[in-house]
């Protein structure tokens, strides 16, 4: 076991240079790689066991592979698998195809990392092999969105590497069980850069701009699977140092707020999915002991979304309403929408059933709230003009990533079958019902743009020193 942990690690890596001498395999080497992070996935699934291994004892560098790395694991395979069908037919090159694996294999690394220093390395790499398939069309714009993305990384990472270095020098270790020794400034640091890796409440504002204006497969990767390398860490420390877990759970409620208060005012499609991805990243922090099942449900309908909207023949919701979309691209918008907003027979739902019945009674509130946002939001994508006739034609390769990822969501409901209960299925009925009686009475007819000041570059450095503060007292507390 702990050899094929090793060799599945460094395979996209050998992989993805590998691509570089044949250039002409490059999708079918690069498929392979996430075929077996999938295989990797389901035995952690079957031998339902946790896998220890030591690297460096003397400091503390160790990896972990259970039950929650394979969730995620499997989110990162199904994801990157569809994403690459998505481009077969497309003019990427090699450079794009080593780049989506090495991000890969570097993702998947986050999610089996037990120790700081693993996870500072892999979140670096991420960050680098990210910023090139942000710039990949090599437009002005596109080669400063991925610098903005570059800048904030590096400066999130910087606040974490310090944190990780008192860490070490508290306990000669860089074990993540060191954070319930480390001085407070050591845990408010590494929690400032994993928030601002992670996208979670404010320090993570800078999310919306950069997954809206990437090409649309790399949205997809970034709101599917990347993300969650920052946020996983969050959920490991929430359960290895109990002291830590109620400040995920405060980040995550007020995370799942404030990405579903912008979006539902948002009138763009891929700002509004790139909102929700700050508000669903709040679901899978609220409830850290069952967050791997949200996150594996999140990713897989985020991804069918970004790719949904990419098709779409505009990115503006009131010139949509104008423009009869084709009706077989309106149904996967429809059923990725329904996953989402917690609708039975989809695992959008039994996911939310179980986040709910994990959270504290102060929680329960917020997360309501946050549900209802989200049948309003996705009312504007189930309620959109359609026919056989509309717009949007799609290559026999969209269909086939289509198949893969809500093909996954009708699977996944065997997760967690026990919540088709009649309390728990008319309650997520409501609450759509709800949802969708807001949107055609108030927020159709509402104009409102919100500013977008929070989202310019320097802001964002201003609000994570502001976060900073914020942790400081929280831990403190």
């Amino acid at each position: 076991m702990s050899t094929l942990t090793i060799a599945w690690i460094a395979l996209p890596l050998f992989v993805g240079f590998s691509i570089y001498l044949f250039p002409r395999l490059d999708r079918y080497l690069a498929l392979g790689v996430a075929l077996a992070s999938a295989g990797y996935a389901s035995y952690l699934f079957v031998a339902q066991s946790t896998l220890t291994l030591p690297l460096l004892d003397s400091f503390g560098v160790t990896l972990i592979a259970d039950e929650m790395s394979a969730f995620f694991i499997v989110t990162n395979a199904l994801v990157t698998s569809a994403v690459i069908i998505y481009c077969w037919h497309t003019n990427k090159t090699a450079f794009f195809f080593t780049q989506m694996i090495i991000l890969h294999g570097c993702v998947n690394a986050a999610f089996v990392c037990a120790d700081f220093i693993s996870l500072y390395v892999a979140l670096e790499v991420i960050s680098i092999a990210a910023f090139l398939l942000i710039a990949y069309p090599r437009t002005n714009r596109s080669i400063w969105v991925g610098l903005r993305y570059l800048l904030i990384s590096n400066v999130a990472m910087l606040f974490y590497l310090m944190g990780a270095g008192l860490v070490y020098q508290a306990n000669y270790s860089f074990a993540y069980e060191g954070l319930s020794n480390a001085p407070i400034e050591a845990i408010a640091l590494i929690f400032l850069g994993l928030l601002s890796k992670g996208g979670i409440f404010v320090s993570g504002l800078w999310l919306p701009l950069t997954h809206s204006e990437s090409e649309t497969p790399v949205s997809a990767l970034l709101s599917g699977v990347v993300v969650k390398a920052g946020v996983f860490p969050l959920m490991r420390f929430a359960l290895m140092v109990p002291e830590v877990d109620p400040i995920v759970r405060i980040f995550g409620v007020g995370t799942a707020v404030l990405g579903v208060g912008y979006a539902v005012f948002e009138k763009d499609t891929k700002r509004m999915l790139a909102f929700h991805t700050i508000s669903q990243l709040g679901f899978v922090l609220a409830a850290p002991e069952v967050g791997g099942f949200y996150g594996l449900t999140h990713g897989l309908v985020k991804s069918a979304l970004f790719l949904i909207a990419g098709t779409l023949p505009s990115r503006n919701l009131k010139e949509l309403h104008h423009k009869p979309i084709n009706t077989s691209i309106w149904i996967a918008l429809v059923i990725a929408s329904f996953s989402i907003s917690g609708f039975p027979l989809l695992s959008g739902f039994g996911a939310k059933v179980l986040t709910m019945k994990n959270l504290l009674p102060w929680q329960v509130i917020g997360m309501n709230i946050a549900a209802l946002g989200t049948a309003i939001s996705f009312a504007k994508f189930i309620f959109l003009p359609h026919n056989p006739q509309g717009e949007g034609n799609v290559k026999p390769s969209f269909w086939l990533a289509m198949i893969i990822l809500i093909g996954g969501l009708i699977l996944a409901n065997a997760v967690y079958y026990e919540a088709y209960t009649v309390k728990n299925i008319v309650k997520p009925l409501v609450t759509i019902a709800l949802g969708w009686l807001a949107y055609f009475l108030i927020f159709k007819r509402l104009a409102i743009k919100l500013p977008r000041m929070l989202e310019q570059f320097d802001h964002l450095i201003g609000l994570m020193s502001l976060m900073l503060l914020l942790l400081f007292g929280m831990v403190f507390a």
